[in-house]
């Protein structure tokens, strides 16, 4: 399983975000690698679909459904519910690429 969080500089909810995944991770017993990428200019951006930070992947798609159909590319802090991603939607994200369902 391959897992990306994106971030740009300055963004607030980057570490706390890491630091959940992380937890997240722990807790599912699923013994993953994550890869920190600093996204730094607009073609890096383009080729990730980065849509702000912090950006979570899994096998390449993103843990928020809605994200994926968005094409927009973005700079700013990205914005959730409750400011970081939620537990809810990585745990939805690793279950769905432990059943195979996200092949990347």
């Amino acid at each position: 399983m391959k897992i990306e969080v994106l971030d740009f500089e300055g963004c607030p909810n980057y570490g706390l975000a890491v630091e959940r995944l992380k937890a997240v991770l722990r807790q599912e017993g699923v013994p993953a690698e994550i890869t920190e990428i600093a996204v730094e200019d607009e073609a890096t951006a383009e080729k990730l679909r980065f849509q702000g930070a912090p950006t979570i992947l899994v096998n390449g798609l993103d843990i928020d459904l809605d994200a994926r159909a968005g094409t927009a590319i973005a700079f700013p802090c990205r914005r959730y519910k409750g400011e970081l991603p939620s537990e809810i939607k990585m745990r939805r994200a690793l279950k769905e690429a432990q059943e195979g369902t996200n092949n990347g």
